[in-house]
């Protein structure tokens, strides 16, 4: 089993952990909202034996500083300089939910950049600010916290409603873990973020190959959005995995990498490529 490490850039500004050989191609996670680098030391692990593996702390989480503003497109900036830091070129990134998100907004200026991406349980667009489904689902996150709740004390039930059918219960002690550790202020922040994100008409300039990845109890990014955001990215593969919730690679974690490993091999991507 490939060795972690817990990094942080030469700049101070992310903090990271990785896997593999740093001259094996680059295989990037970026975590959701409630998430953290180490979210994704499963696949760390098991994909580190033929790739370099690294998964970041996004900046307000972990060891990363924080924006002085956050937004979808702040974020994919601080991406790119994450990118650059470690030195990857060409990388493949997977990102989940808000990651997605940042990967679709990153390809908007960096559109050949990257091997291939996965969009895991994501969405190409949160609607208008003031639209009242957002409202709601930002009152429904953000209000308990108004009300003098606290990270740890929502992460069980916030988890807990984002799982589904039968979770693994190592990786729901995980998730709950990083729900739980998520700054305040980085979670209101990244929760607002969202607000206004609309890539669906850049969805058809995707050019790289492109898993598409979702479950289909996800209530947060419902499978048939999903479907139907695969079908406008030219060749992306779909695939659904029944039963999950919104975060597969904790629930279902050897279902996951069974899904991304099926999809590296598909387009003949090598462990021998440079970064």
């Amino acid at each position: 089993m490939s060795a972690l490490q817990i990094l942080t850039t030469k700049d101070g500004r992310f903090g990271y952990e990785a896997a593999g050989a740093p001259d094996r191609q680059t295989l990037v996670f970026l975590h959701g909202i409630g998430g953290a680098a180490r979210a994704w030391r499963g696949q760390l692990a098991h994909f580190g034996e033929r790739f370099h593996t690294v998964a970041w702390d996004m900046p307000g989480y972990g060891r990363s500083t924080r924006l002085d503003t956050a937004s979808i497109i702040t974020l994919a900036a601080a991406l790119q300089d994450f990118l650059i830091q470690i030195a990857a070129r060409k990388p493949i990134l997977v990102g989940h939910s808000i990651g997605g998100m940042i990967v679709q907004e990153w390809l908007m200026t960096h559109a050949q950049a990257a091997s291939a991406v996965v969009l895991a349980q994501t969405s190409p667009a949160f609607g208008k600010a003031d639209g009242d489904w957002q409202k709601s689902f930002i009152e429904a996150r953000l209000g308990p916290l108004d009300r003098g709740a606290t990270m740890a004390s929502l992460a069980p039930d916030l988890v807990k409603e984002l799982v589904g059918d039968d979770p693994d219960p190592q990786g729901l002690e995980l998730a709950t873990s990083c729900m739980a550790g998520v700054p305040e202020a980085s979670y209101r922040a990244s929760m607002l973020a969202l607000l206004g994100f609309d890539r669906r008409q850049a969805l058809k300039d995707i050019k790289v190959p492109t898993l598409v990845l979702s479950g289909s109890k996800d209530r947060n990014a419902p499978a048939p959005m999903m479907e139907k955001m695969a079908g406008f990215i030219p060749g992306a593969r779909y695939v659904e995995l029944e039963g999950a919730g919104h975060l597969v690679n904790l629930e279902r974690p050897g279902e996951f990498n069974a899904a991304l490993d099926s999809f590296l091999k598909s387009y003949g991507t090598t462990t021998a490529e440079a970064r």
